[in-house]
């Protein structure tokens, strides 16, 4: 089978995925200034790799973060932080989800919770043991994304908790610095895994010229899953698909 035909069948499979697990417009709920002053939001947490800065705009994870706040001005909340910063982002959701501020949540505060978790490299890492977390603690999550991710020391970014409803995983395979290749469900009942989608930059590279010399030398195949829109746009589908509908 040649490159083209396998890169038709992964876009194929992927469109089919994002299509079968999108909200329908007809019942998305609709998200008023009303509403979100009495109901949790929709929590999105993103987590940079490396060393990256959570400001850096440079870098796609940021820039994902951007337009949701643009497009969602209310009923959802977005941060970005970086990879090790993970209390910081535990400490957020607990803050959001008290709604009625008496500093603990209650089971009602816990179930009503919509949570979305994404992240590059050791970012993706970092989601997952976040996700990992919020499941000791009776949190469930919508979704987790993870792209290249790479394990940091003492995690486990394969195994998706069974607190999380749905996972997706973008990866390559080349270089010295490559993401895990299949996440698998710790409980395929409760969890469904969307797909494993492998990009090929030896076969089809991208430019970066954006980011650091030193990034595209040392960690060419691993920055162009990063800076590849693509992906990204992928990334921005999935997350979309599990948000309020917005008032016109």
């Amino acid at each position: 089978m040649g490159p083209n035909i396998r890169v038709l069948i992964r876009s194929v499979s992927l469109m089919s995925c994002l299509l079968a697990t999108a909200i329908p417009a007809s019942s998305a709920l609709t998200t008023t200034a009303s509403d979100a002053a009495t109901t949790p939001p929709v929590i999105v947490i993103g987590f940079v790799g490396g060393f990256v800065r959570r400001d850096a705009t440079v870098h796609s994870a940021v820039q994902v973060a951007e337009h949701l706040r643009h497009d969602y001005p209310v009923g959802v909340q977005t941060e970005i932080f970086e990879n090790h910063h993970r209390e910081d982002a535990r400490a957020e959701i607990f803050r959001l989800l008290d709604t009625n501020h008496d500093g603990r949540l209650s089971s009602e505060e816990k179930q009503n919770a919509r949570i979305i978790l994404y992240g590059h490299s050791w970012g993706a890492s970092e989601a997952i043991t976040l996700a990992r977390e919020l499941g000791g603690d009776g949190i469930p999550v919508l979704l987790t994304i993870q792209v290249d991710s790479v394990a940091k020391s003492f995690e486990n970014d394969k195994v998706i908790p069974a607190n999380v409803a749905a996972a997706a995983n973008f990866y390559q395979s080349n270089g010295f610095v490559h993401g895990e290749p299949q996440i698998i469900a710790a409980d395929p009942n409760r969890t469904q895994i969307l797909g494993n989608f492998r990009f090929d930059y030896k076969t089809n590279p991208i430019e970066c010229q954006q980011y650091p010399w030193y990034d595209r030398v040392f960690m060419k195949f691993h920055t162009e899953i990063e800076c590849d829109p693509k992906v990204w746009n992928q990334v921005g589908s999935l997350i979309r698909s599990r948000l309020p509908q917005q008032p016109r």
